[in-house]
């Protein structure tokens, strides 16, 4: 015992010694405070604030700019959840209901709906229905300091650090250690005043689920309460009976746990459900630039080079491996970029599995589960952004790191060479965010995706993980649900889509499959003509295939087809090609031949644009001009539009009355079957899926099923309300054949008339447009173009 005190006085004394020779060395100062003291405590820390003050003199920092980004210490590689009881969540005895759409356009529209409803008048019983609408901090936040950032990323980070320093406002001032920590480390002090407000919070929560609110009711009530909608509506969700929320949301598992939603006995409807295997396989997927790896490997380079000193050895082991997985990605894309191989020469993309691409990347004795649970309880991705964007406001000011800011100034120019960025990716002060969620994909099933390494010979090289199999993140919902309903206006053909919802590994989930379909509110036979149209005017078969669709001759007979209609239809007729660089050609010969000319004298002819931005003037354009078309000095029949099956006008706008009076789908839209992926996941189909009635391969039918839900999307944009008529013509032989009309809708496919002669086709547009009453109410609303999903189609 004595020579445990013995050892520990000279230690003492060895501490004071090294103390007092590093304050005469560099001329720190510490104030009146007395270096003799016999606290233990004390003087470690007073010995650590000394290191520290040393190593920002060292490295040139201002002093408490630069603790905050340091990384936390890390001593566990053990789960903490497992530590924890598996005791589920005590349920509230609610059978709730999770309506689920793809935009919040559409949750909108349904709030709308359920308000004319009895479900919406409080004396329908003595429990109205309660109703909440979830939606992101983007379109609920009214914190103008929070809501005035760009980009998402950069909300949610905001927000998550007011709450922070709210929490540590709270807390009291306990341990003198605390004490010097905080002169030390200067932390914003600036909170959310909408998240403190806890009363306003109780108000606003209590009117959610008294009454049915949309999303801008919400917002505009929680300014007049001046508490945070976001919050108050995920506090709402434990009170009501029914949710409405985005697709994201409910689907991908990552986003609704952080939500708490418990799909427990839970009734879940999906709406536009055509979209759900595309949503889910989009949502799972993810992409990797070169670019962004190597700005990622350079950050964390000089990230853990500035804090070497103060990283613990578990800190330091992980940011090590971090750094050797990022070498080794990039390593694999400059390789394969590099390769002689044709396939590299040319420009195509390599296909591996995960296993695969593991050794080709010697990553294959990497843990990443454990990598990954350090990224999250580390949150390095967020320290390294904070950092940098720090780095950058003061690049003018530091010296020691002027490579910094010279590289984040490179950054932010547009290099033509990585056209594949999004606009988030440039957004992003570090893409190593975006790689966890790559190296996240790295974790999946082997066989239920796939790695492509791009190798375009422009330079812009990149990895992206495909997901081939949405039925194992599609099961929890399967599993834990009491009933799941998808629903959509254009679900046909629904086969493929069961498929591979459910997979071929759960029959007990088959067996609780049920369809039902129903008509249309119109009556079919008086206020849809839809034709199968084989041949133009001059007798020339309409053949629109790959190979043949180029041909002049094909593309004239189509233009005096569309000069024949033009004649005969009122309003406005919208023309879908197959992709933007066929409609181009098409326009290009039309000019050449002088026939866009005769077409603009008796319809005005718009383009859809490529750009998202133009969207909204061309529709609104469109509409001026066919409305201004009913004017009896006019000279104009109506507009024509010329879009894109699957670009920005074939889904979510309502081509209604005078807007669609006529539909041409010219061709069959089928993808792209050389692509690498397409090919890759109708391989996995032939080897996963059941072959259906006829015998045919499940790739097959994905494949056909494709063309045909993209066909039904676009020409189902003209019939819109129970009073409104049209014509869809369906130029292409290929519609005739019963195995192509038997995949269009029901309300469709019975009403189809398969012509072969141009001339039979026109006596009955002709009779069709007589016999309709041309009423001054049905004429265009400008309102209903221009209400189109925020979201990309998918």
């Amino acid at each position: 015992m004595k020579e445990r005190k013995t050892r520990s006085e000279k230690e003492m004394k060895m501490m004071q010694k090294n103390l007092k020779e590093s304050k005469k060395q560099h001329g720190i100062k510490y104030g009146k405070r007395k270096l003799e003291s016999n606290n233990d405590d004390e003087v470690l820390a007073l010995m650590k604030q000394a290191r520290m003050e040393l190593e920002k003199k060292d490295l040139g920092c201002e002093e408490g700019v630069d603790e905050m980004y340091a990384l936390d210490e890390y001593e566990s590689d053990e789960d903490p959840e497992s530590n924890k009881s598996n005791k589920e969540e005590e349920q509230d005895g609610v059978t709730r209901i999770y309506f689920c759409s793809r935009t919040h356009s559409q949750l909108t529209q349904f709030i709308h709906e359920l308000k004319k409803s009895p479900y919406g008048k409080t004396c329908f019983s003595d429990f109205p229905l309660s109703v909440v609408s979830l939606a992101s901090r983007k379109s609920f936040c009214i914190n103008e300091d929070v809501k005035k950032l760009f980009s998402i990323q950069q909300i949610n980070d905001k927000c998550l650090e007011l709450q922070k320093n709210l929490k540590e406002k709270q807390k009291k001032k306990d341990e003198e250690i605390d004490v010097v920590r905080k002169k030390r480390v200067r932390v914003s002090n600036a909170t959310c005043c909408y998240y403190s407000n806890s009363k306003g919070m109780d108000d606003l929560t209590s009117k959610i689920v008294e009454q049915i609110s949309d999303i801008e009711d919400i917002v505009k009530e929680g300014r007049t309460v001046r508490a945070c909608p976001y919050y108050a509506t995920r506090r709402a969700v434990s009170f009501s009976q029914l949710v409405a929320l985005p697709y994201q949301t409910l689907l991908h598992k990552p986003t609704r746990i952080a939500t708490g939603i418990n799909l427990k006995n839970s009734i879940v409807i999906i709406d536009e459900a055509h979209n759900l295997v595309e949503a889910i396989n989009n949502m799972y997927s993810c992409q990797v630039s070169l670019r962004e790896v190597e700005k990622s490997l350079s950050q964390l380079q000089q990230y853990a080079q500035k804090f070497n000193k103060r990283l613990k050895a578990k800190n330091l082991f992980y940011v090590k491996q971090i750094l050797f997985i990022l070498r080794h990605l990039a390593m694999v894309m400059v390789k394969q970029g590099q390769s002689t191989s044709p396939a590299a020469q040319s420009g195509s993309s390599l296909l591996l599995t995960i296993n695969q691409f593991l050794f080709k990347a010697s990553l294959d004795n990497i843990n990443f589960h454990k990598i990954l649970r350090y990224c999250q309880r580390s949150k390095i991705s967020k320290k390294l952004s904070g950092f940098f964007e720090k780095m950058e406001s003061n690049s003018k000011k530091t010296t020691s790191y002027s490579s910094v800011a010279t590289f984040l100034e490179e950054s932010k120019k547009t290099d033509s060479k990585h056209s594949f960025e999004t606009s988030n990716d440039v957004m992003m002060r570090s893409p190593l965010m975006q790689i966890e969620s790559f190296l996240m994909s790295l974790t999946s099933p082997g066989e239920d995706g796939r790695i492509v390494i791009s190798t375009d010979g422009v330079g812009g090289r990149c990895l992206k993980y495909v997901l081939m199999n949405p039925a194992f993140h599609f099961k929890d919902l399967l599993e834990e649900c009491r009933s799941v309903i998808v629903a959509g206006g254009t679900m046909q053909p629904s086969s493929c889509l069961i498929d591979q919802l459910i997979g071929q590994a759960e029959p007990l989930h088959r067996d609780r499959v049920f369809e039902f379909s129903c008509g249309h509110v119109i009556d079919g036979a008086k206020q849809l003509l839809p034709i199968a149209l084989s041949s133009g005017p001059s007798g020339e078969s309409f053949e629109f295939t790959f190979e043949k669709r180029t041909s002049l001759v094909l593309v004239d007979e189509l233009g005096r087809l569309i000069l024949n209609m033009i004649n005969i239809i009122p309003g406005g007729l919208v023309c879908f090609f197959p992709s933007y660089k066929y409609e181009d050609f098409v326009y290009k010969r039309w000019q050449n031949t002088g026939l866009i000319e005769k077409l603009d004298a008796k319809k005005k002819i718009f383009r859809e644009p490529k750009n998202s931005g133009d969207v909204d003037k061309v529709l609104i354009d469109y509409s001026k001009c066919i409305r201004r078309a009913t004017a009896p000095t006019s000279k104009l029949t109506g507009a024509l539009l010329l879009s894109i099956v699957g670009g920005k006008m074939s889904e979510g706008i309502n081509f209604s009355d005078d807007l669609g009076r006529c539909v041409i789908m010219v061709g069959l839209p089928y993808p792209n079957l050389h692509s690498p992926e397409l090919k890759e996941k109708m391989r996995y189909l032939d080897q996963n899926m059941r072959r259906d009635t006829d015998g045919r391969k499940g790739g097959q039918v994905h494949y056909e099923n494709l063309c045909m839900k993209a066909v039904n999307q676009s020409i189902g944009r003209a019939i819109r309300h129970k009073d409104d008529y049209a014509v869809l013509l369906l130029a292409d032989l290929r519609y005739g054949k019963s195995s192509v009309s038997s995949k269009l809708p029901s309300w469709i496919g019975r009403q189809l008339r398969k012509v072969d002669r141009f001339g039979a086709a026109f006596g009955a547009v002709k009779k069709f447009f007589n016999q309709r009453i041309r009423r001054p109410e049905t004429t265009c609303d400008v309102r209903s173009v221009v209400e189109f999903p925020s979201l990309p189609v998918m």
